[in-house]
């Protein structure tokens, strides 16, 4: 396997001049992804708008949607994960060429997101009874609760889309996706204008308006993405709103099999880096500010290896629906190592550039010595980070998701943050700790091991199902030589 990798790995970076296979698999794999990146950016652009103008309204509104938004980003994360489910079920069927079966999938899938929006919709608002043991005044307490009672009123259209989102990915149509998201962003951009500072005579509803901006524009994107799949050619064949279905129990348990565990995996993660958070706030204002913008220009560079995953899910579902199992780990290879490639360049990147990412974040110079150094553990885990993800999005390819949800769970809370805990807190009843708690740093330290495990574990599973697969296509007759 290690053999396999690094020829791989040598023949990517060779010139693109050379007409390879792999050059052409590389091809089709970014041809998938740009857009998709450009989508996840303008995503990642509403949050941000979303904190730059509260930020400049109070430090109030500022602080509900940064508590808000915690939560929403914890259930958003986890809806998202069970929706990929129908990347991988749609790939494989337009990889067999069983377009006709894929109408009914999709109407199905859509009876599972709205059930599964109106369920989270739930839970983010039960929810907000935590902020009631986080010792926050009552202006604050009031807002966040607020903020998310109100931006809940989108995640019904934000499980719908997401089902979308994969139907049309796994068609090869990702430029949907980019156009829509940076509509998204516009709306978003204009209506916390509107919302949040009370212009043209609106009322100033400040972290209220950035909630209601949102959910409205979820409602909106959805309807764009339901009109373009109405419209445009490439969905003709397979275009599922024909006529009404009534919801089936036997194929959305099927989807949700899928779907669930890659729900967990994608709960673990992001709960593990907002536990951090939040347990990084005990060593003040310094550590916090430090931990946040390490966060965040972290979560802008795994954009990349995100999209690159999101095509692999796909390249890999239809090789697999194609019945060609040898192709599907030429495809698995080559995404985990265009992935692994990219990560060493953000890894020296990132090594080179950390004081001035953080001098671009912040003035104060105790906040830029400390971010820079926690950045030089973010660059150390963009190498596995990156491998991670791509490796657990090819073995959605091959719908195969309950030992990746196990791999991740043992990573982040059998090793990320008990060790994140020993090292950063230096508990006293531990028999073996630092002398000094070491904050920020010793958090990070424990992300690095987790995801360092993860990727291990995932790469070996991945090279195992995919020899059994082949193994087995071999011994009934379905490969040749």
């Amino acid at each position: 396997m290690q053999v396999e990798f690094c020829s791989l790995l040598f023949l990517i970076l060779l010139p693109i001049g050379m007409k390879t296979k792999i050059h052409t698999e590389v091809a089709a794999l970014w041809q998938l992804a740009w857009p998709v990146l450009i989508g996840q950016l303008a995503t990642v652009g509403m949050s941000v708008a979303d904190v730059a103008m509260t930020g400049h309204l109070s430090s109030a509104d500022l602080a509900a949607v940064a508590l808000g938004a915690s939560l929403w980003m914890i259930v958003l994360v986890t809806i998202m994960g069970i929706m990929m489910a129908i990347n991988a079920i749609v790939a494989h069927e337009v990889g067999a060429g069983a377009f006709g079966r894929i109408p009914h999938i999709m109407r199905q899938s859509m009876w599972m997101a709205f059930g599964i929006g109106i369920i989270g919709c739930a839970i983010i608002n039960f929810s907000t009874l935590i902020f009631d043991y986080l010792l926050l005044s009552p202006d604050v307490n009031a807002k966040a609760s607020q903020f998310v009672h109100v931006i809940s009123i989108g995640m019904p259209a934000f499980a719908m889309y997401r089902a979308l989102y994969s139907y049309t990915t796994s068609l090869n149509q990702t430029k949907p996706i980019m156009v829509i998201a940076l509509c998204g962003l516009v709306f978003n951009v204009i209506g916390n204008w509107l919302l949040v500072f009370g212009k043209f005579g609106l009322p100033q509803l400040g972290a209220t308006g950035c909630a209601l901006a949102t959910g409205i524009g979820l409602w909106l994107m959805l309807a764009g993405m339901l009109w373009w799949i109405q419209h445009a050619q490439a969905y003709k064949r397979t275009y599922p709103f024909t006529h009404r279905e009534a919801p089936k129990w036997s194929e959305i348990r099927s989807m949700l099999r899928v779907g669930l565990p890659i729900g967990v995996a994608y709960f673990a993660e992001v709960s593990a880096f907002c536990a951090v958070g939040l347990l990084v706030a005990r060593f003040g204002v310094v550590s916090v500010s430090a931990n946040q913008i390490a966060l965040n220009f972290s979560s802008l560079v795994f954009m990349i290896p995100l999209s690159l995953g999101v095509a692999l899910t796909t390249r890999v579902g239809q090789a697999m629906g194609e019945g060609d199992p040898v192709r599907a780990r030429f495809i698995s290879w080559v995404g985990v190592s265009v992935s692994l490639a990219f990560a060493v360049l953000s890894a020296i990147f990132i090594t080179m550039s950390r004081h001035s990412i953080a001098a671009a974040y912040t003035s104060d110079l105790a906040v830029q010595e400390l971010t820079a150094t926690i950045l030089l553990f973010a660059a150390i885990f963009q190498l596995s980070d990156a491998t991670q993800v791509t490796a657990s999005c090819a073995l959605r390819g091959y719908k195969v998701t309950r030992t990746p949800m196990l791999i991740h769970l043992l990573a982040f809370y059998g090793f990320a943050l008990p060790l994140g805990c020993v090292l950063g807190l230096a508990p006293e009843w531990m028999p073996w700790r630092p002398q000094q708690a070491m904050g920020a740093s010793g958090f990070w330290i424990g992300l690095v091991l987790g995801l360092t495990i993860a990727g291990i574990l995932l790469v070996v599973f991945l090279h195992r199902l995919s020899t059994r697969k082949i193994r087995f296509a071999a011994s009934s007759g379905k490969i040749v030589g």
